[in-house]
């Protein structure tokens, strides 16, 4: 199954099922990310699970973790191209401002997550000494 197949099929579940998930996100809390591409100008939607801020209820936290491929995935490249982009959670879609987070308050979210779901403390392990896991802020504008 190609990556576009496997994104197609999470993001029908996602609107069939409120924004609920099953397989290997079984559980996780899940965004739609909708951005453009800054070469092709096509529009994408990107699933990904996420984490919520504790403190600010209007941010989310997502990863471009690429599973631990060497590279960041095209979507990081997109979102970072630009200021806004447009994201479902649950059943509501809005508008958010988009914004690299690093130094220590990177350091401190990602560690959450990868204490959360284990996986990404993997995905960090293969990508060591290549590159640093990119955290985005989505926040609602």
């Amino acid at each position: 199954m190609s990556t576009d197949d496997w994104n197609a099929d999470i993001i029908a579940q996602f609107r069939e099922n409120q924004g609920h998930v099953g397989g290997p996100f079984e559980g996780a809390p899940m965004v739609l990310v909708h951005h453009r591409g800054r070469k092709s100008g096509r529009e994408f939607v990107s699933p990904m699970m996420y984490l919520a801020d504790e403190e600010d209820p209007d941010t989310i936290y997502v990863f471009a973790s690429k599973a631990g491929a060497p590279t960041n995935p095209d979507w990081y490249y997109n979102l970072t191209a630009t200021d806004h982009a447009e994201i479902e959670v649950g059943t509501e879609k809005y508008s958010v401002a988009v914004s690299d987070v690093t130094g220590d308050k990177r350091d401190k979210i990602f560690n959450e997550q990868a204490k959360r779901y284990p996986g990404f403390a993997e995905y960090a392990e293969k990508t060591a000494g290549i590159r640093i896991i990119p955290v985005i802020a989505l926040r609602r504008t």
